[in-house]
């Protein structure tokens, strides 16, 4: 079983790239927010109380998040494998998925870093507002904080992966196809 990590700060190509992933490696894309929505949506014992915590206005808590986590595998116990978007986001979820995945005999191969320049994710960024109209993407004072939240919270989750020698660095600037032909060589080699 291949399990990925992509990584990456917002506007770096993720989503882009990950579709890629799927599409060539047969991975399943396993990502939080789709978890959480879909949970709701069928009314799931986890769903309904990440609902009501996020009503309430807090945030849905690792437990559960790994919760919905392990349901997933656990329904999809032929498949090739897992491309993580969207998580781990702190090093207390990278261990607790470290834990999850080694109960049910499997773990992390790699993680696979888009990197790119904060101008360039700015640009991006703007130019993705525009196009979407997603008004997280449309203000550079936002767009200013979550990298900045990126950048303090979630990129230590790259040492967590370095100390395991899991960690892959990949230019994340250039066409789809140049990042993705570097991306292709990283995951073939796992």
């Amino acid at each position: 079983m291949l399990n990925l990590v992509l990584f990456g700060p917002p506007g770096a190509g993720k989503g882009t790239q990950s579709q890629n992933i799927i599409e060539k490696f047969g991975l399943i894309h396993l990502s939080t927010g789709d978890l959480l929505r879909s949970e709701i949506a069928n009314g799931t014992e986890l769903g309904l109380e990440a609902k009501k915590l996020m009503d309430a206005g807090m945030l849905v808590p690792d437990e559960v998040v790994i919760g919905m986590i392990s349901n997933k595998l656990d329904s999809n116990k032929d498949a090739k494998g897992f491309i993580f978007d969207g998580f781990p986001r702190t090093v207390a979820q990278a261990e607790a998925l470290d834990s999850l995945l080694k109960s049910k005999d499997s773990q992390i191969n790699g993680m696979v870093a888009l990197e790119v320049a904060p101008e360039e994710l700015l640009h991006r960024l703007l130019l993705r507002g525009k196009e979407s109209g997603r008004p997280d993407d449309a203000n550079e004072e936002v767009i200013a904080k979550r990298i900045r939240e990126y950048n303090d919270k979630t990129a230590p989750v790259a040492d967590f992966y370095k100390a395991q020698n899991k960690f892959t660095s990949i230019n994340g600037i250039g066409s789809i196809e140049e990042i993705f032909g570097g991306i292709c060589e990283v995951v073939e080699g796992y």
